[in-house]
């Protein structure tokens, strides 16, 4: 007995010192394999070719290595633990990153260095105050890195609408510095930027945060990804406006590769998407015979095409080229809700893009980014029917939608922006123009349309009025803008700095040319850890005359085309009734004093770092709009009847003489552990009142507009937004987004025209406009994936298990992390398995609600947003 418990010690102490052998052969290995690579950026995020990296392993330099024309070094051969790097580029800060973690496997790091001084001083690191108080820094700017957006929809218009909703209303979303075009494949985007700097100069817009979207640097070997996605029907939850589950279905595409065409030097990206599906719109009409409910089926064609070159020449810049095609058909579009399957009408899109971009040092102080963009845009619009339009308001919409329209739209738009650090200031300043040329001909309500009060009147066939559009369809014309600037960051001491600029914007289609916006802004840091920092600013901002309302004020100007109404007309003949009036010829005009809208916008923010990675954040908006479009009747009845201007009948002015008022709070959580989980969420309390919802909405009393102040139309008081992703055993990874937002305002109307000026817009006594709200929202999405891999992957392929942001700006501390592949890590090939599903809780979320007094539906809510849906789909890299 004791013989056999011997063997059997001696037994299991062999199994265990092979167990502890082959542990201590694979960590060999893995020492022997363990590789850094370094992906040196720019303060504009792009790569800087011919920086010099160099390793430091207990105080001394053990290898130095170059950045290729993408901006990477490959350093082989490594030990595991700690280690130092440094990285030095002409026109640069030196730069180290100490306490560096060598993992085994690829390792990867993500440097961003920062101008050198004029007095060439040599800075290693950065204090933490003066990266907190850097505007253009990492203070106040929310990152998701590849391993983040891997969890969010795979649908890339979803997948838009879910970042747009993550920053919050009023946000600008940029790829690459460009806007506009289609959104890159997932896999080609290295991370997304949330970045809170409204006061800079160089901004147009004004609004919170700008989302900042930068693609991969070109890698070592080829490599790309295929991925598909199927969802049908059976799958999803029945819309509750639906007497049964309606036909859907959705079959996506997506296919990406990029590599090296000349290395170290010229890399190419290529990348297609598309999708054939179709979704149901529901209807709900009150019809003479009783209620009507059917939903129409909605098909849509999408194909989007995109090559993307990148090159590093002169050892400092680098040069970017695209191309974009982006091909969209929609069929029975104007649809759903009151509009009967009459009405719909079909666009067909053809977009494409051509991008240009170089960025570089032009000295050893100075940086120069150039970029240049040209858009062809033909849309046409073709109608099921022409037949004369029928409304009965809030009731039900019959007849054809009667909308021909070819349009082309083609845009140039140059930029330039230089930054120059001095001494103490760190100073940029540019220009942005930008040429559009217009070309449409479009005939609209050429058959005319008869307006109801309401299902009593149409039965007794007595319209409101009828209106009707006759003329010359063909417009051109073009637009300029311009808008230059300049800023200073002066450095006052090393943890406050101020920000003084001076912005000019010109438009060639308003007279005004003094449209000077000054700006300002401070930065404190107050602490010596540097982890609070404070931020306060003030600024004026001016907005653009849109080329769709002047375009309006062009064609409907009373020669080109004019508009024909009718008070009291007969039906079906709309000049048969005895009390028909018609008026005559009706226009469109741009007031000749007006002036760019004016926004003035205060702000004051607060942002604390706490261990464990975890950000706290807090914020308070104040804008005030001044001289912002609205439409107004300037020939509108008087008192006795008459119009001031006999000839016409309504002149509807577009004219810069409405306000505004918004203020908003956000408040905003942030935890990371790196390689494991990420939780984000903001809530933000807001309030928005008005005077007009657009440039071509005309008030219930053109002789009274300030009765016209009321909640603007995107017043929601509360938003919340949570967004969180987790590393799960066994290669499943989970991720899940909520958003939840309070209700939206309705206008209430009478349904008649009381005053006479043939606009039915009036409201009952006593009620404001906007003052009908509708129902909260909320949906939950959730993605689960189950991902493996298999090969190899060469080290000059790039990309590993362990990826750590480091910033020059912050000192080194590492603010996220992310997997080369959450699929197969550093593994040649990888293969994923996903589910998704959006309004996972299957919450009905009404969408619209009726507020006119003379509809059978007033005050309820007579249409949804989708219930739950169901995806599934897999993605293969190589």
């Amino acid at each position: 007995m004791k013989i056999s418990r011997l063997f059997i010690l001696i037994f299991c102490a062999l199994v265990a010192l092979q167990g502890v052998e082959r542990k201590l052969s694979a960590q060999t290995k893995s020492q022997e394999q363990a590789s850094l690579r370094v992906l040196v950026l720019d303060p504009n995020r792009s790569s800087v070719a011919g920086a010099s990296v160099t390793l430091i392993v207990d105080g001394r330099a053990s290898g130095k290595v170059a950045t290729n024309g993408q901006g990477e070094a490959l350093v082989p051969k490594l030990s595991t633990g700690n280690s130092s790097i440094r990285v030095e580029a002409k026109g640069f800060r030196i730069y180290e990153a100490k306490d560096l973690t060598i993992k085994p496997g690829a390792n990867r790091i993500e440097v961003t260095l920062e101008l050198a001084l004029v007095e060439d001083n040599i800075v290693v690191g950065q204090d933490k105050r003066e990266a907190a108080t850097d505007p253009r820094g990492d203070a106040f700017t929310n990152v998701l890195t590849a391993d983040q957006i891997a969890q969010l929809p795979d649908d890339p218009e979803e997948f838009e609408e879910v970042l747009r909703q993550m920053a919050g209303p009023g946000a600008v979303m940029r790829v690459n510095g460009f806007s506009g075009g289609k959104l890159p494949p997932k896999s080609q985007i290295r991370e997304i930027r949330f970045r809170t700097n409204q006061f800079a100069a160089e901004n147009h817009q004004a609004g919170f945060l700008a989302i900042d979207i930068l693609t991969k640097p070109g890698l070592g070997n080829w490599h790309g990804s295929f991925n598909g996605a199927f969802r049908d029907e059976s799958l999803n939850a029945r819309n509750p406006f639906a007497v049964t589950r309606g036909p859907e279905q959705t079959r996506r595409f997506a296919f990406d590769l990029g590599g090296p065409l000349w290395r170290n030097r010229t890399s190419l990206f290529l990348s297609a998407d598309g999708a054939n599906e179709y979704d149901s719109k529901t209807i709900v009409a009150a019809l003479p015979d009783g209620s009507f409910y059917d939903q129409v089926t909605r098909p849509v064609r999408k194909l989007n095409l995109s090559a993307r070159a990148e090159h590093g020449w002169r050892s400092t810049h680098t040069l970017r080229g695209e191309f974009q095609r982006n091909v969209n058909r929609r069929d029975s579009l104007g649809v759903g809700d009151f509009d009967l399957e009459s009405r719909a009408f079909s666009t067909d899109a053809v977009e494409q893009i051509a991008r240009f971009g170089d960025s570089g040092g032009l000295n050893k102080f100075t940086f120069n980014e150039f970029r240049f963009q040209t858009q062809w845009i033909d849309t046409k619009i073709s109608p099921l029917s022409n037949r004369p339009t029928i409304v009965v308001q809030n009731a039900f919409s019959d007849g054809g939608s009667q909308v021909n329209s070819n349009r082309q739209e083609r845009t140039f738009e140059v930029a330039d922006n230089v930054d120059i650090a001095f001494s103490k200031h760190s100073m940029r300043t540019g220009f942005l123009f930008e040429q559009s040329r217009f070309q449409s001909n479009e005939l609209q309500n050429f058959a005319g349309t008869f307006i109801f009060s309401g299902l009593s009147a149409y039965q007794l066939a007595r319209p409101l009025t009828y209106t009707r559009r006759f003329g010359n369809p063909y417009i051109e014309f073009s637009q300029y803008e311009l808008g230059w600037y300049f800023q200073d960051d002066y450095r006052i001491w090393k943890n406050l700095t101020l920000s003084v600029g001076l912005r000019n914007e010109w438009q060639s289609t308003v007279e005004e040319r003094s449209n000077f916006a000054p700006r300002a802004s401070v930065a404190w840091s107050p602490f010596k850890s540097g982890n609070t920092t404070v931020r306060a600013g003030i600024g004026v901002f001016y907005d653009w005359f849109a080329p769709a309302f002047y375009e309006q004020t062009l064609r409907v100007n009373g020669i080109n085309q004019q508009d024909t109404v009718i008070q009291n007309p007969g039906f079906p003949n709309p000049v048969s009734g005895g009390q028909a009036v018609i008026l005559p010829p009706s226009k469109i005009q741009a007031d000749p004093g007006m002036i760019q809208p004016t926004i003035y916008q205060a702000s004051a923010a607060v942002e604390q770092k706490l261990p464990s990675n975890v950000m706290l954040r807090a914020s308070y908006m104040y804008q005030r709009g001044t001289h912002l479009l609205r439409g107004r009747n300037i020939n509108a009845p008087l008192a006795d009847g008459t119009r001031p201007d006999a000839q016409f009948g309504n002149i509807n002015q577009i004219e810069s003489s409405a306000s505004s008022f918004n203020h908003l709070f956000n408040a905003h959580v942030n935890w990371a552990k790196p390689g494991r989980f990420f939780f984000g969420t903001d809530y933000v309390f807001a309030r928005a009142t008005n005077e007009a919802d657009s440039p071509t909405a005309l008030p219930v009393n053109s002789f009274d507009t300030r009765a016209e102040r009321g909640p603007s139309m995107t017043d929601i008081r509360h938003r919340f937004f949570l967004f969180s992703n987790a590393t799960l055993p066994r290669g499943f990874r989970v991720g899940m987004t909520l958003q939840a937002m309070s209700a939206l305002p309705y206008n209430i109307t009478s349904g008649f025209d009381n005053n006479g000026d043939t606009i039915v817009n009036d409201r009952p006594a006593g009620v404001g406009r906007n003052s009908g709200r509708g129902a909260m929202r909320a949906d939950a999405g959730i993605r689960l994936g189950w991902g493996f891999g298999w090969g190899t992957r060469a080290e000059s392929g790039g990309g590993g298990p362990q990826v750590r942001l480091v910033r020059g700006g912050d000192g080194g501390e590492m603010l996220g992390a992310m997997s080369g592949g959450i699929m197969g890590g550093n593994k040649k090939y990888g293969m994923e398995f996903y589910v998704q599903a959006t309004n996972a809780l299957n919450r009905t979320n009404y969408s619209t609600f009726s507020g006119v007094r003379t509809s059978p539906y007033f005050g309820q809510p007579i249409s949804a947003l989708p219930a739950r849906r169901l995806e599934t789909g897999m993605r293969f890299t190589f």
